[in-house]
């Protein structure tokens, strides 16, 4: 295990060189979506519509922040949980995205979809929601404001810290972290 800084637009060999358990610094632009914005998106491309942003080497960000304080950029900003958005993640990691954020376990059909793809799913330490918001520095909805914390920002963010839970050889931090510790 290794600490590494990246930027996105990632690429096919920023995304081989990551193992499960590195720990990853983030600088440069990522996405928000959570659930009912996935819903929008995967609509949008059912009627031959453009995504709000090209998904090509960038990062999802699973987060609804919550609203923002005076003198800040944004609220709270913690991870979601992930498994919400396993039925639209495939899609969007063929069209080229190379990693998600959040918490919890993915789904088999993600796991291979990121082996297929060549992705990441990274993870974001959960109740750390005010610590990771200091690390987003500029916010900017670009979709579907109405949907309040669920719409979907750019974000500039510095030195935001993540592990890499799934990697994609197929290594599964959650898998690998119970075997390790599980008690005959």
């Amino acid at each position: 295990m290794k600490e590494v800084r990246i930027t996105p637009p990632l690429t096919d060999e920023d995304v081989e060189r990551l193992r499960i358990g590195d720990r990853v610094l983030i600088t440069g632009v990522i996405y928000t979506a959570r659930d009912a914005a996935h819903k929008r998106m995967m609509e949008a491309l059912e009627k031959g519509k453009p995504l709000p942003f090209d998904p090509r080497g960038q990062i999802l960000y699973y987060v609804g922040p919550t609203p923002t304080r005076p003198g800040q950029v944004i609220g709270s900003a913690g991870p979601t949980t992930s498994g919400r958005m396993d039925p639209y993640t495939p899609k969007l990691l063929e069209m080229g995205l190379k990693a998600t954020i959040g918490k919890g376990e993915r789904g088999d059909e993600v796991r291979e979809a990121m082996k297929r793809f060549k992705a990441l799913y990274f993870i974001a330490v959960g109740g750390a929601a005010a610590l990771l918001a200091k690390r987003i520095k500029e916010v900017e909805v670009i979709a579907y404001e109405d949907l309040g914390p669920e719409a979907v920002r750019r974000l500039y963010v510095e030195d935001f810290p993540v592990i890499v839970a799934n990697d994609a050889y197929g290594g599964d931090l959650f898998k690998e972290g119970r075997m390790r510790y599980r008690v005959a």
